[in-house]
């Protein structure tokens, strides 16, 4: 894979990796397999967070009231609790690259979901976050492909959070590119990617300036639509 390859893979968030990792754990699972609403909801109180009804989460996601159903079973079996701490995140990658390190991208995917910063997700944080990265428009992918990378919170990209995710990515999958990847290519990559999208040359990259790139990008928006109709 190079370059240009991780810099869709980037762009991606690996999203088709993260549907496997949760198929793999039994987050996903045939909706046939799942109660109706009446024992999902009297499920709810077992949990040490219960999270919102089904019907305000339908009205924040694009998710069925059945999808929720099954995507909530699936949760509650990996999580009883109702909370994924950072920790449990870990593991899941970790599993899935055992001859990586994806302890770092790991964090960094978590901070993404975490919107309220408070050390775990909810499932109203997943299913939210789920629902603008598989049916979300452009613009909703793209605004939490940014999260992802604005580390600090801040509004921009500096070159040092793109580096920081960037490493992440190499270290978890750069034994299995072909060719090998260069100690140096991570930084070569944050260079390009500096050079399209900053316009301004202020050394920062604002949430117009990501939008408005990717947007032009035939590869990248290529790579969004792979994500659509995965449940």
């Amino acid at each position: 894979m190079g370059i240009q390859g991780m810099e869709l893979f980037a762009i991606g968030v690996v999203i088709i990796l993260f549907m496997a990792v949760l198929k793999q754990f039994g987050i996903l699972e045939p909706m046939s397999s799942f109660e109706d609403s009446s024992e999902s909801d009297l499920e709810l109180s077992t949990v040490r967070h219960q999270p919102e009804g089904l019907d305000q989460l339908q009205a924040q996601t694009k998710f069925t009231k059945k999808e929720l159903q099954s995507l909530y079973r699936g949760f509650k079996n990996e999580c009883p609790s109702g909370l994924v701490d950072e920790e449990t995140f870990k593991s899941i990658y970790s599993q899935f690259f055992p001859q990586g390190d994806a302890t770092t991208y790991a964090h960094f995917l978590f901070n993404a979901f975490d919107k309220d910063r408070n050390g775990s997700i909810r499932f109203e944080d997943f299913v939210i976050g789920l629902s603008v990265l598989l049916r979300g428009s452009v613009t909703e992918k793209l605004n939490w492909a940014f999260n992802l990378y604005d580390i600090n919170k801040d509004g921009y990209i500096t070159k040092e959070e793109m580096l920081a995710i960037m490493k992440s990515i190499y270290d978890m999958m750069g034994r299995y590119t072909y060719p090998c990847v260069r100690d140096e290519a991570p930084s070569e990559h944050v260079d390009k990617f500096f050079q399209k999208m900053d316009r301004n040359r202020d050394g920062v990259v604002t949430i117009e300036e990501f939008i408005e790139t990717c947007q032009k990008d035939e590869n990248i928006m290529n790579s969004m639509q792979l994500f659509e109709n995965v449940i």
